[in-house]
């Protein structure tokens, strides 16, 4: 498996990318040069320099120090999104795909409501209604998240449902929902994990989107949408306001793609 791993450049990117996402996040304090919310109006609208590596916004507070803090409000947003969803569409799927019947109906027709509105206006929506907040953001993703994942898992249940471990289980007595935990969605869950690593950067990238358009973070937090939005009225005078933080969201979200497209192809039975 590693030796595959290492036959994939793209991979190894992604790999470096994620790595180097997480240390930021998790050092963050320590590899700042600067308090991502110190106001210095005697420096505002400096250039990149050996003081200021990505210069300084319109109050004087320096970009590097406010992008690496941002990370942590980015994959913060990233993985709670997912670990919400996830488990909500993996048993959703699991039980619709299992049970059948009206009972798949109903989820499924639930799961296409949620499926028949663009998952970018919905989240708008619901941050609208809720307020602007980052908490609020993470709700409404979450909200619009799960029902790419019940598709997934239900899909890969119907096709194993009627395998002969499933049938040892039922010939031995098991308990539907011993049979549905321990036998069903153990191995469904596979292509449904792989979706989630690759929907931490579209996560992410909603997320920065709602904050540019004020549903999300807001000032003075050093969430990177939110910089961007506060950035625009200068981005003629100061063009490093806008560009390093767009960078950081582009390499972030380049960084989990490039990870699950590696997933992707270490997985598939078609590669082995």
């Amino acid at each position: 498996m590693s030796r595959r791993i290492l036959q994939s450049p793209l991979t190894i990117v992604g790999i470096f990318l994620v790595a180097l996402i997480i240390i930021l996040a998790i050092f963050a304090p320590w590899i700042a040069p600067r308090d991502p919310l110190e106001v210095n109006l005697g420096q505002k609208l400096l250039p990149p320099s050996s003081e200021h590596w990505f210069g300084t916004d319109e109050v004087g507070r320096d970009i590097l120090s406010r992008i690496i803090f941002g990370t942590r409000i980015s994959l913060k947003i990233g993985l709670m999104v997912v670990l919400i969803s996830f488990p909500i569409g993996t048993i959703l799927g699991a039980v619709a795909g299992y049970v059948g019947g009206i009972v798949d109906q109903i989820i499924m027709r639930l799961t296409d409501i949620f499926l028949s509105f663009p998952g970018i206006i919905l989240s708008m929506s619901i941050a609208a209604a809720l307020g602007p907040s980052i908490e609020n953001v993470l709700l409404a993703l979450a909200i619009t998240w799960w029902p790419w994942y019940t598709r997934i898992v239900r899909s890969s249940v119907l096709s194993i449902r009627s395998s002969e471990f499933i049938e040892s289980a039922k010939a031995i007595g098991a308990n539907p929902l011993r049979i549905l935990f321990k036998e069903i969605i153990p191995n469904a869950i596979a292509p449904a994990s792989i979706q989630a690593s690759l929907d931490l950067g579209f996560v992410i990238l909603a997320a920065a989107g709602l904050s540019f358009i004020g549903l999300g973070a807001q000032p003075p937090s050093p969430e990177w949408g939110a910089m961007l939005s506060s950035s625009r009225e200068i981005l003629r005078d100061a063009w490093w306001a806008a560009t390093f933080p767009g960078l950081a969201i582009l390499l972030t979200v380049l960084g989990f793609n490039l990870l699950g497209d590696g997933m992707r192809d270490l997985f598939d039975p078609k590669n082995r």
